[in-house]
């Protein structure tokens, strides 16, 4: 599967404890960290729910 890089572009201060979930497990931690993962449905959804936080690219 291809990997994508997932860099967070937002503050989760303010977010639901949901959202901060969801960037917790991608492994975000503070602004323009970045991370790679495998693209997937699990991931899809994930990504879905914090699309707002983040910037997405292909790896």
């Amino acid at each position: 599967m291809a990997k994508v890089k997932i860099t967070q572009v937002r503050s989760k201060i303010g977010q639901s404890e949901r959202h901060r979930g969801t960037l917790r497990a991608l492994g975000l931690r503070k602004i323009g960290r970045s991370v790679e993962h495998e693209e997937g449905p699990v991931l899809a959804g994930m990504l879905r729910k914090v699309r707002h936080l983040v910037k997405v690219e292909d790896a």
